[in-house]
């Protein structure tokens, strides 16, 4: 036990502490600014089973922050790369990956193996998803996000001393358009913020596992590191009756989450990797709705109309197909729906999933 020997001597943890934690399993579902560092973290305290969800590959500028690869691997599946490297920080324990994403398809097989998981992962859908998901399981939810400076985390679906629980939709019932909350691509963070963040989801599934101190169950820690302020507030554990979810996995496996985060089925999305036969299609128009200053150029013809100008282009948009691209792919969505809301089915509305970041531009 040579390897655990700073555990086992620590007062209040002791051998007892880490027989629990070898015999433990958690899920990190998203290997990136948050996954990273948290899985890191887990493996070494020596956790059991860890198993490791993401269908991203590495690209140039995740290194800023997801400091668990390196510049050769840059292309390389995220979760492949993660799980051979924390075999090699600890080959004692078990590692499992999935290059997958989460869906209501494989929700329920991805996390029954697993007795607590972190969402790790950067989108509405996937914590909604993950959110109901776990409440029909019964499992803890250890959720964590970051926003330029700053980042949250919160304890989900375990009971406090009077029996409450709550979940990601009592703190918040209904998601936020995706224009007006911005993730990283769009805004940047500060490398350092999601390790930090990363390493509180860590010490709370310790914690849960172990049975030390107090987890935040039931309520909201964030910390701003600009200043290192840092506050805590108690989620409701009352939720409106108009708000619905999914109570049953029939009521899952039929709830549309993209539909449900503001992601409208007649804007279809366009992967990366589709864009050079995307820019084949007769009659197309491809409108950059990225502020003037956003880099890079974009190497082919299109149009550049930023997002708040866009409504007065609606009426007289060219073109029989219609492509929007962003940064991230968030403010393309977001254009690709008032079009249709103004147009309807005139145009074919397409917008790139992943926007300029997710491209090899010189």
């Amino acid at each position: 036990m040579n390897r655990y020997s700073r555990h086992i001597q620590l007062k209040g943890f002791g051998r007892e502490g880490q027989d629990k934690l070898l015999a433990a399993s958690v899920l990190v579902v998203g290997v990136g600014g948050l996954g990273c560092p948290a899985l890191q973290y887990l493996a070494a305290a020596g956790v059991g089973r860890l198993g490791v969800v993401d269908r991203d590959v590495i690209e140039l500028n995740n290194l800023q922050r997801q400091v668990l690869y390196a510049t050769n691997e840059v292309g390389l599946p995220k979760a492949e790369v993660a799980a051979r490297k924390l075999c090699l920080l600890n080959p004692e324990i078990d590692i499992r990956y999935e290059v997958t994403g989460v869906t209501t398809e494989n929700v329920r097989a991805l996390l029954a193996p697993y007795d607590i998981i972190l969402d790790c992962t950067d989108n509405f859908e996937t914590r909604y998803l993950l959110s109901d998901a776990t409440r029909l399981l019964d499992k803890p939810l250890i959720f964590g996000a970051i926003f330029r400076y700053e980042g949250q985390v919160a304890v989900f679906n375990v009971a406090d001393t009077e029996g409450r629980k709550t979940t990601y939709r009592h703190l918040f019932p209904l998601p936020p358009d995706g224009v007006d909350a911005p993730d990283c691509n769009e805004t940047g963070v500060l490398g350092v913020l999601p390790g930090y963040i990363g390493i509180v989801q860590a010490t709370e599934a310790i914690k849960l596992i172990t049975g030390i101190g107090r987890d935040l169950r039931n309520r909201l820690h964030t910390v701003n590191l600009l200043d290192h302020s840092a506050f805590q507030l108690e989620i409701p554990a009352m939720i409106s009756q108009e708000i619905t979810w999914p109570t049953t996995w029939e009521e899952l496996s039929a709830f549309d989450y993209a539909y449900h985060c503001g992601v409208a089925e007649e804007v279809q999305g366009v992967h990366s990797d589709e864009l050079a036969n995307c820019l084949q299609t007769d009659g197309l128009v491809v409108v950059d709705v990225r502020n003037p200053d956003e880099m890079p150029l974009l190497p082919f013809h299109h149009l550049r109309i930023p997002l708040p100008e866009l409504s007065g282009y609606l009426d007289r948009m060219p073109g029989e197909t219609v492509l929007f691209i962003c940064q991230s792919g968030k403010r393309s969505l977001a254009a690709g729906r008032l079009l249709f809301e103004k147009t309807g089915r005139k145009h074919r509305i397409l917008h790139l999933e992943g926007g300029v970041n997710h491209l090899e531009i010189a």
